[in-house]
């Protein structure tokens, strides 16, 4: 392993946290911590921080649910979670984990349908989803958390899917913030 590859890749990228491997709450919770208290360091102010904070967990915590409901092993429950800052001093938060495909399919056609909303239908959706009664049916939650994410973000979250040989997929998504 090169570490050092590693880290250039990693400055050239401007990734200031990264993690990929099997994901317990408390995991969640520690690498919650180690974020915040860099961007306190990083004089971010504190609604931008909340931001980033709440994306990071929203994200995080679906790949969990998702891996218990769908009884992945550890290997198949591990997650790859990365936060970075582009150019332009906005924060990109990003995470990717194993799914069955058409779970990723419908995925990556609720982002692509919420791209091109502006602030106002994306709250008006939101107010809408959550007056909705829950579908104790339905494989996963209310959908909240993507229109909660895509309210929060200075550009359309930005998701993909790429096939596997096992038939499963690998769900990447990306909020900019």
């Amino acid at each position: 392993m090169d570490l050092l590859s590693m880290r250039e890749s990693y400055q050239r990228e401007r990734i200031m946290l990264c993690f990929n491997g099997p994901i317990s709450r408390s995991l969640i919770e520690e690498i919650g911590k180690a974020l915040r208290n860099y961007l306190d360091t990083q004089q971010t102010t504190p609604s931008a921080a909340m931001d980033v904070f709440a994306v990071y967990i929203e994200m995080t915590q679906n790949i969990r649910h998702y891996a218990r409901l769908k009884g992945y092993d550890e290997t198949q429950a591990s997650a790859t979670v990365a936060v970075a800052r582009d150019e332009a001093g906005r924060y990109l938060v990003s995470a990717g984990n194993l799914v069955e495909r058409a779970d990723g399919e419908r995925l990556v056609a609720t982002v692509a349908s919420l791209a091109p909303l502006d602030k106002a239908e994306l709250k008006a959706a939101y107010k809408q989803q959550l007056r909705r009664p829950r579908d104790e049916e339905a494989p996963s939650g209310a959908g909240l958390g993507l229109l909660d994410m895509a309210r929060k973000a200075s550009r359309p979250l930005a998701a993909s899917l790429q096939p596997l040989p096992d038939g499963r997929s690998f769900f990447s998504l990306t909020a900019t913030l």
